[in-house]
């Protein structure tokens, strides 16, 4: 960046600051989200179940001709789903209610492939209402056994389909996923998906529902299945020309957003706990570790993403033991890190960025502010929050820290904030850091500011008994 380009910005931000220093409310920098979308941020890491005939064929991708009693769980518990999710400190569960093979979890009445004997939707929407969770389904358009795939006629069916889901018999839906996948119909023709049916079909029996696809509209997908979002993360994309599925946005787009975007359409990292999406017996060992799902955790809440981890269903139609523990591990080790905040003071702003109060913000009213620590501190995470509501603004920002002997040092820089943006350093002690925002598209609003430390090493959390209590106890 020029030296005239950089001297041009920090004075946008002096006066910017300068009017909000004068009592002035700052304007809105557009686009900004939804109040649906806001809550769903606030959600932060929610639960995908991968459940369905792939589950007992070992299949990722089903061919669409599995009977339908293929599917026969021996001891089906949402409500065992719902306490390990809750207890891993998930916020909602978003389940495969209809993959690629078509098959339906619940009664569909437009087509004959579905669970016979049980209403698996029903199951776990009741389960999540009683562990205060909310519910989400995923259901592909893609559909490997309905003969009407790859005709004019299946758009209507699959809206059909939709509406048999978001009719108000499962109660309100928080975010529908939109899988773009499109393989060809019986007749060799691709199916030309009507998006705008489908999404006005949602969007008119589900309102406040997040829409998940590469394109939107309420979310965006992150652009590869590893649960990463990029450095700079804007939660604003460009979609005019663009779909689900081939037609998808860049990659870099996808995962980076585009900052003069014209639409509010935040990213959600999809990655599974296992190498597949789909129970497998031979993947019980294979579970990603604590130290992977931490990395997966800053890599995309960190990143101003929502994680979605995927935690899949065996055939009894649970979460198995092993999984359950992993999540227990990695929910220990994060609380353990943000247990403590380090911060005691923020130099001109109050406790408003220290009091884990969201829509508790404060306008900057100069580009630098000071934080204290509480003495001497060694820290190695450094957690910002913007306040999203009034839009993403800050452009690039760095830190400094303030060492025992009075030096002041630069640790660390940053592209984008966003709901949640967490650094991490190398081990660092200070009394004291200056953050410096050094470009923003307009005035920069914080909620919040937080420094931690993550020990090097973590006690494992191996309470079996309360494990078993907690998320592996028969259905009450």
């Amino acid at each position: 960046m020029s030296l005239r380009r950089c001297l041009a910005e920090f004075a946008v931000l002096i006066v910017l600051a300068a009017l909000a220093a004068v009592g002035c409310s700052p304007a809105p920098c557009y686009p900004i989200p939804t109040e649906a979308q806001v809550e769903w941020q606030k959600m932060e890491m929610n639960m995908f179940v991968h459940f369905g005939p792939n589950t007992f064929s070992g299949l990722e991708w089903g061919t669409g001709q599995e009977a339908e009693d293929l599917f026969r769980p021996t001891a089906l518990d949402c409500r065992q789903w719902a306490r390990t999710a809750k207890a891993a400190g998930m916020k909602g569960i978003i389940l495969t209610a209809k993959h690629h093979d078509g098959f339906c979890l619940w009664p569909n009445p437009v087509s004959t492939h579905c669970a016979k004997d049980v209403d698996v939707l029903k199951e776990l929407s009741d389960a999540c209402r009683e562990e205060g969770l909310k519910f989400g389904v995923y259901i592909s358009p893609w559909d490997r056994n309905d003969p009407a795939y790859g005709t004019a006629e299946y758009n209507e069916k699959y809206a059909e389909t939709l509406r048999s889901v978001h009719n108000g018999r499962y109660g309100p839906v928080f975010e529908h996923w939109f899988d773009g996948a499109c393989g060809e119909g019986p007749n060799g023709k691709k199916q030309e998906y009507d998006w705008p049916l489908f999404n006005r079909t949602v969007s008119e029996l589900q309102p406040d529902a997040i829409q998940f696809s590469d394109v939107g509209p309420g979310c965006r997908w992150v652009g590869n299945e590893r649960g990463e979002a990029g450095e700079t993360n804007w939660s604003m994309l460009n979609v005019d020309g663009y779909t689900p599925g081939l037609g998808a946005p860049p990659v870099s787009s996808l995962s980076q957003g585009d900052e003069n975007g014209e639409r509010w359409i935040p990213a959600e990292a999809d990655v599974s706990i296992r190498p597949g999406w789909f129970w497998r017996s031979s993947e019980d060992g294979r579970l990603k570790t604590v130290e992977q799902l931490m990395d997966i955790y800053y890599s995309s809440v960190g990143r101003n993403a929502l994680l979605l981890l995927n935690v899949p269903a065996d055939t009894t139609g649970r979460i198995p033991a092993a999984d359950s523990l992993r999540l227990m591990e990695f929910r220990r080790q994060l609380d353990s890190v943000f247990a403590r905040n380090l911060a005691v003071r923020v130099h001109g702003h109050g406790r408003r960025l220290l009091d884990g109060d969201f829509d508790s913000y404060s306008v900057l009213r100069r580009p630098s502010f000071e934080v204290a620590l509480d003495g001497p501190m060694t820290f190695n995470r450094i957690l910002l929050q913007e306040y999203i509501p009034l839009g993403q603004r800050v452009r690039a920002f760095r830190v400094e820290a303030l060492s025992p002997d009075g030096a002041w040092t630069d640790i660390a820089t940053g592209t984008t904030i966003g709901y949640k943006r967490i650094l991490l350093l190398p081990e660092t002690t200070a009394t004291r850091l200056r953050i410096t925002v050094t470009s923003s598209r307009a005035v920069p609003i914080l909620s919040e500011v937080g420094v931690y430390i993550q020990q090097k090493n973590h006690r494992r959390y191996c309470d079996g008994a309360n494990i078993y209590r907690v998320c592996l106890r028969d259905r009450a």
